[in-house]
Parts: C-alpha cells; structure tokens; sequence
C-alpha cells in the first residue's frame, strides 16, 4: 500500500473521485459492449481492408481501453480528502492567491490534481514547479520555482482558502 508521501498518489475531493469511478464503470461494462457491437457490425459489412468503419471502431476500442487503463490507475492510488482547514497554510483542495514579485500580478487557482479540471478556475497540480513550491508555505511567504526555461520565478502568497467549489 502506498503511503500518503507516494509521488504516484493523485489527491481527489470527493465529487471528482465519484465522477471517475462513473466513468470508468461505464467505460468497463456498458461502454466496451457497444464499442464491441460496433466492430462486430462493421465486420459484417465485408473486406476488412477497406472498411472505414470498422478501423475507426477498432480506434475508438484502443482509445477507450487506454481510458479505463488510466482511470483505474488514478482510482487504485486515489486518496480523498477531507477539505482542508482555513488556516492560510497552502495545501491541495485550496483556492490559492499568489503574486509574482516584482510586478503587480494577481494568479487565483486551485491547488488540486488535473483531474480536478472539472472546477470553473484553473487549477494547477500539487505536483507541478509552482505547486511544489507553495504546498506547506503559509500567507505571507515567499516561494521561488524553477520555470521550464530554466528561470527563477518567486511569488507571495496572498491568501490561502478551502477550495467550496462553484
């Protein structure tokens, strides 16, 4: 069992991990009966060679296994949690404000894995430069990230809030 420092962990609230179980119960039952239903239907339409159909089923079949692949890899290294407690200490689950130093602007997100997308700001993943950077910093603090480029960026940490949804 992987403790909760496993780097394969992926933090879900609540609402994001039952949308994903849905989805993947969907996609493992009823999604692969019609998807095979499709290809058998295209197989009967003859010259396996030349039927469109039947290759853009087979595509759709291989898209859709990699999708139940992935979901049940999030699922079995899914940890849910409880939200966290306002107390300006940044943390996944938070609705974060930073400010880059040295100029005015103001980035609001969440702090959340990317399967979080579903929330109606942009969110940015614990795992990432900026997210690694901030997690555990509290209001007021200063954290300087590494940027693909290879530049140094540092922000402040205006507020820090659980994350109510929309």
């Amino acid at each position: 069992m992987a403790d909760s420092r496993d780097e394969n962990v992926t933090w879900l609230t609540q609402e994001a991990y039952d949308r994903l179980k849905a989805e993947y119960e969907y996609l493992s039952g009823p999604g692969r009966v019609d998807i095979a239903k499709k290809i058998e239907a295209a197989r009967e339409e003859g010259d396996l060679r030349e039927n469109g159909g039947y290759h853009a089923a087979k595509d759709e079949q291989g898209k859709m296994e990699a999708r139940i692949f992935h979901l049940r890899q999030i699922l079995d290294n899914a940890r849910v949690g409880k939200a966290p407690a306002a107390d300006g200490i940044v943390e996944p689950g938070m609705t974060v404000t930073i400010r880059f130093v040295g100029d005015d602007d103001e980035v609001t997100f969440l702090l959340a894995s990317r399967e979080e997308s579903g929330a109606p700001i942009d969110v940015y993943s614990p795992k990432s430069p900026l997210g690694a950077a901030i997690n555990g910093k509290k209001i007021g603090d200063k954290a300087t990230y590494s940027m693909p480029n290879g530049r140094q960026n540092t922000v402040e940490i205006l507020e820090a809030v659980p994350y109510i949804g929309n």
